[in-house]
């Protein structure tokens, strides 16, 4: 057998079945689709179960001065000692940039493209560092919780600083600041 022979025996490659490809890529794509939007009915519901909670307390026209002043990230607001359980009721479920402040008249926290909010001091109820909150884990004290009443429900928001040495004295302060509102109001 020569070379030419050899050649003309040989036959090409099978052509890709595009019709089954595409089908398959359509598939898949409306099942992406699918698991976004129970995605999102799951979030709407959850915060049709919580429209319960009153709206947010809007800013006061005068806070005083700050106290501290913190930059870094709003990870998001679960009930009291429930970590897991995330409150997305009036933008709560909403993770942002975040900026606080520590006033006499309460905590401020401003949120681009998010719904600004201020917790009056008589509703904190304390600060502490943990590790996580509802789909955020970090390392142990990198995460600073703060515990506020808000209508009938404890709520506990986690915020992270741009400069995580900055946490033990958010703490220390707030805890200092409730003790010392509880004491006025007795």
């Amino acid at each position: 057998m020569t070379l030419i022979e050899l050649a003309v025996e040989q036959k090409s490659a099978e052509v890709t079945d595009w019709a089954a490809r595409l089908g398959w890529v359509a598939g898949l794509l409306l099942f992406v689709a699918l698991v976004y939007w129970l995605m999102r009915q799951g979030w709407k519901w959850r915060g049709s179960l919580q429209s319960d909670l009153p709206d947010l307390p809007g800013m006061p026209e005068s806070s005083g001065t700050a106290k501290l002043t913190m930059t870094g990230r709003y990870h998001g607001s679960t009930t009291a000692g429930q970590w897991l359980d995330r409150i997305v009721a009036h933008g709560l479920g909403t993770r942002s940039r975040a900026e606080l402040t520590l006033t006499d008249e309460g905590l401020e926290v401003v949120r681009p493209g998010a719904t600004d909010f201020f917790v009056p001091a008589e509703r904190l109820r304390g600060a502490r560092l943990d590790k996580g909150i509802a789909g955020k884990v970090l390392t142990e004290g990198g995460l600073l919780v703060v515990t506020w009443k808000h209508g009938d429900t404890l709520i506990d928001s986690g915020f992270r600083s741009d400069r995580a040495a900055e946490h033990p004295a958010w703490v220390d302060n707030l805890n200092t600041m409730i003790t010392t509102t509880e004491g006025a109001a007795r």
